[in-house]
């Protein structure tokens, strides 16, 4: 559906778009000819990345920006409201995040920022633009923004997993809802690897040789995307696509064979999983 949606033309929508790979993913569909709309907090970031993208645009596209707190729903349907204003939606990008520390029976305010901003955000983005999109009965795309820890969920920040996994849910369901709904818009759930954006910048100066920028990350994006991938994990420089592979598999193995939850860090089974995770 990607390459339909740039052929029809339209608005990229993209939270999170001050930065990282909000900012990089934006660039790209500038320069796929498509205009964008910039939500981000505002500030100079927000209108330094407005620069950023107009020097990617093509023939007559414009950008656009909408100083927006995704945990709000009306600033969100704040932003649908601009954006259907200025033309028809052909990428929805739910991106924006945060990441704060977190324990299971600690930081209760963390607890409710990241779930605010990481899964409301998100639900509040689809709430406030999919009616509009199935209503306009044109090709589109939606691209919500998970992750890893959504997926394998490793003992550190249960608070961002626990977001993170619910935006994996939310969008598997989203897809069912739109191909029962006979919509032309495709959903697809787009999960970095090691990216080094902003976010890592500032407690790591220089970027790790593990670590993919945000345009590898966004061309993954671009590249499975086009092909209809829904799943979309990107690998890193030091997590191949069969690593991940068998990291999900012994995840989802933990409910079928019952094993101690998260097992996979659990002293018991750490020869099993290291034999396991082994493909070379």
């Amino acid at each position: 559906m990607y390459f339909e949606s740039i052929e029809q033309g339209g608005i990229a929508v993209v939270t999170g778009g001050a930065s990282g790979v909000g900012l990089a993913a934006a660039e790209r569909f500038a320069q796929a000819g498509l205009s964008v709309m910039l939500a981000d907090l505002p500030g100079e970031t927000l209108d330094e990345a407005k620069e950023q993208i107009r020097r990617h645009l093509q023939n007559n596209a414009q950008v656009f920006t909408v100083p927006t707190d995704v945990s709000d729903a009306e600033a969100v349907q704040a932003l649908a409201d601009a954006t259907f204003t200025a033309g028809e939606v052909a990428v929805l990008m739910n991106n924006a995040g945060i990441a704060r520390p977190s324990g299971s029976w600690e930081k209760p305010d963390a607890w409710r920022d990241i779930i605010e901003v990481n899964l409301f955000g998100v639900i509040n983005g689809v709430q406030a633009f999919l009616p509009r999109m199935i209503a306009a009965d044109r090709p589109a795309v939606v691209i919500n923004t998970g992750s890893k820890q959504g997926i394998t969920t490793p003992p550190g920040n249960p608070a961002y997993n626990v977001s993170k996994a619910g935006v994996k849910v939310l969008t598997e369901m989203l897809a069912h809802d739109l191909r029962q709904e006979k919509a032309p818009i495709s959903a697809h759930l787009f999960v970095p690897g090691f990216t080094y954006t902003g976010m890592i910048a500032r407690h790591i100066p220089d970027k790790p040789a593990a670590a993919w920028t945000s345009e590898q990350t966004v061309d993954h994006l671009i590249t499975s995307m086009s092909k209809g991938d829904f799943y979309i994990l990107c690998p890193d420089n030091d997590v191949p696509p069969e690593r991940d592979k068998r990291r999900v598999t012994w995840a989802l193995g933990d409910i079928i064979e019952n094993r101690p939850a998260l097992s996979r860090w659990h002293p018991d089974y750490a020869d099993a999983f290291a034999k396991f995770e082994k493909f070379e």
